[in-house]
């Protein structure tokens, strides 16, 4: 199946590790955000939106790793809006904290995934 995985910069090593492991179990991942440097301009920001919503459009499910910034939000809002499979996993304390949780996350559209993180992609190999 196609994937596509938002997150925040912070988090790169964790959608690099995400995107590696689920290529080995033989998905294709849509998207590889993580080889962009920061945008610099406007044109590059659009350029790379334009990507990003392709990405999103082109995968059977979407993985969205929190904490997340304005992105990963947007991208978030697109999947459920396409009716794509969101799988939420939160590597902080984001998800469940009532001063930083989004009504988004709640959703029944998004399946919130929980344990160790390295187990994340069996996890949702398996659903």
């Amino acid at each position: 199946m196609r994937f596509y995985v938002g997150s925040s910069f912070a988090n790169i090593e964790d959608v690099r590790f995400i995107r590696d492991e689920l290529t080995a179990l033989g998905h294709t991942h849509t998207y590889d955000w993580t080889q962009n440097e920061r945008a610099a301009s406007i044109d590059a920001l659009r350029m790379i939106g334009e990507e990003e919503v392709a990405g999103i459009q082109s995968a059977d499910f979407v993985i969205i790793l929190l904490p997340g910034g304005k992105g990963a939000h947007v991208e978030l809002g697109i999947a459920i809006g396409m009716n794509k499979s969101v799988f939420l996993f939160d590597l902080g304390d984001q998800m469940m904290n009532m001063v930083e949780t989004s009504t988004f996350y709640h959703v029944d559209a998004v399946q919130r995934l929980e344990g160790p993180f390295n187990a994340l992609p069996h996890q949702i190999q398996n659903r």
